[in-house]
Parts: structure tokens; sequence; C-alpha cells
């Protein structure tokens, strides 16, 4: 099956595409576009691969499933199409920010300025029913993005991974903290933000290490 992705993506991920699993999913997924209102756009699915290549990545930030409002979800965790407000999660981190590297609030939430310079911005699940989170969860994403972080893992060294949240916890806790540098908080989101992620600093952290490394820090 062809999948329109990146292509140094494409050529690590292509013995998932050819499993059972994926081509279930795939299915599904498109059943789901042909009868429901789904988001991100179809051709934006995988967007977090297609503006970060494999060989590129400084940064992995895990979310979960794509925001499901009009207008919002464009293929990256956590950020929102130009034009749209901030989610409270969003607004959260970019406080974050503020007080961790001094940077101002920007005028968009549309983070593919960070993916750009090397931050892969993944969801678990790639996909979702408008007004419905979580309603295409166990249908095989999971399993395809688990591949992706292995990949990762096993293939690259002195990759940042910011986890946030006990699901994202869960998600790289087979990632090698030898290999990498693993950063773990709660959820930038209003129920929990308060508890940790506030103070946690992981942005100047990961550029701090990426700087150790020879590597060019990311530009928040």
């Amino acid at each position: 099956m062809d999948v329109r992705i990146e292509q140094s993506w494409k050529e690590r991920l292509n013995n998932e595409f050819a499993k059972d699993y994926f081509t279930n999913l795939t299915e599904f997924v498109r059943g789901e576009y042909n009868t429901q209102k789904v988001f991100p756009p179809g051709n934006l699915i995988f967007s977090a691969f297609d503006q970060c290549p494999f060989d590129k990545v400084k940064v992995v930030i895990i979310g979960q499933d794509p925001y499901h409002n009009v207008g919002q979800a464009h293929g990256l965790c956590f950020s929102v199409q130009e034009g749209t407000d901030f989610p409270p999660s969003l607004i959260n981190i970019f406080k974050e920010l503020k007080s961790d590297l001094g940077v101002s609030v920007p005028p968009s939430g549309n983070l593919n300025r960070w993916a750009v310079q090397g931050v892969l911005l993944l969801n678990a699940i790639l996909t979702v029913r408008a007004h419905n989170a979580c309603s295409h969860q166990g249908k095989g994403w999971e399993k395809f993005t688990d591949s992706v972080i292995d990949h990762l893992n096993r293939e690259r060294d002195n990759i940042v991974f910011m986890l946030w949240g006990a699901y994202a916890q869960k998600k790289g806790e087979n990632i090698d903290p030898e290999r990498h540098l693993v950063l773990k908080t709660v959820h930038p989101s209003p129920l929990s933000a308060s508890r940790g992620f506030f103070g946690c600093k992981h942005f100047s952290i990961c550029n701090n290490y990426l700087a150790g490394h020879g590597l060019e820090p990311i530009k928040w």
C-alpha cells in the first residue's frame, strides 16, 4: 500500500505499512473520512513527519490525539491552524515558555516553526472524529506511533523526549535514558499544569542539552 509520507520516514516504516493492523487501520480511517467529519484534513494526517524528516529530529513532544473542533488540528500535536484561538493547553505551554526563556506569546498557535527546526510533534493517535475526543483510539494508530518512537530510540542518539502527563509517559516508557534525554512532568492542561508543568523549565533544559551535544538549540 502506498502511504504518502516523507521519504526518510517511509523507508523506515514500510514494514509497518505492510502489516495487517495497518491495512485494517487504513480501511477504518478511509471509511471514517468518507462518512464522518474527521480531523485533521486527510492530506495533513502525516504532517508531523513531512515537516520533520527522520534524521532531522532533535526533540519529540508526544500528545494523545488531534484537537476535534473545526479549524484546529493540522497534524502537529498541541498546534492549531493559523487564525484559531489557542486551546488551554497551548496557552499554558506558551506561559511556561515565557517564564522559562522569556519568549513572548506568539501571534499564531501554529507550531510548524518548531517542526521545521527538528521538533517532532507526535500525536499517539493521528485522526479523530469531529467533537468526539479519542474516537479513533484502539484502531491501530498507537501501534504505528509506538514503532515511530522505537525507530528513533534505537537508531538515533541525543534526542530530547518531552513526556507531559501519564499518557505520554506510558507511551515513552521504553526510551533509553542512556542514549536520550527524557523529560517528564504533568500535562499542560489547566487541570494539572499548576502541579508541575509550570516551572518545569523543559525548554531551557532541552536547549542546554542540545548545545552540550553540539546541536543547534531550538528557537522556541
